[in-house]
């Protein structure tokens, strides 16, 4: 109603946030489960290794915490399921190096595309008032 200041802060994750569009290039090899641009979350399925012989799977789950590309405006969790049987599995959270590579390969590809942005529409500056020479 009139007089209700919003509170918090909004972010905008478009597709032409760099930071989003690296995420979803990194994780393309797994299927998604929950994505939400407004959120600024990314959750994967469960996936597993076809290689892996014990019945484990992992899942990702990307959160957008700032829609500027920085270590501290990215947060990753990995969640492990073990499962004995069908109905008996044991899922953790899990601290591991690899959440840590995810999210540093996430930021050096979004400073890639971010870089690469700027030089596409790079623009050059004419001061106003000043002509240019012709040679």
């Amino acid at each position: 109603m009139g007089g209700k200041k919003n509170k918090g802060g909004t972010f905008e994750f478009a597709s032409s946030n760099a930071m989003w569009r690296a995420s979803l290039d990194l994780l393309d090899f797994t299927p998604l489960s929950n994505v939400d641009y407004s959120g600024g979350i990314i959750i994967t399925d469960w996936f597993s290794d076809e290689n892996s012989s014990i019945d484990e799977s992992l899942k990702l789950t990307v959160k957008f915490l700032s829609n500027e590309i920085r270590a501290d405006g990215i947060n990753v969790v990995i969640h492990k399921k073990t499962c004995e049987e069908k109905n008996k599995c044991i899922i953790k959270k899990i601290d591991s190096t690899l959440a840590g590579e995810i999210k540093l390969a996430i930021l050096k590809e979004a400073a890639l595309l971010s870089q690469q942005d700027i030089e596409t529409n790079k623009v050059p500056y004419e001061m106003p008032g000043v002509f240019k020479r012709e040679n």
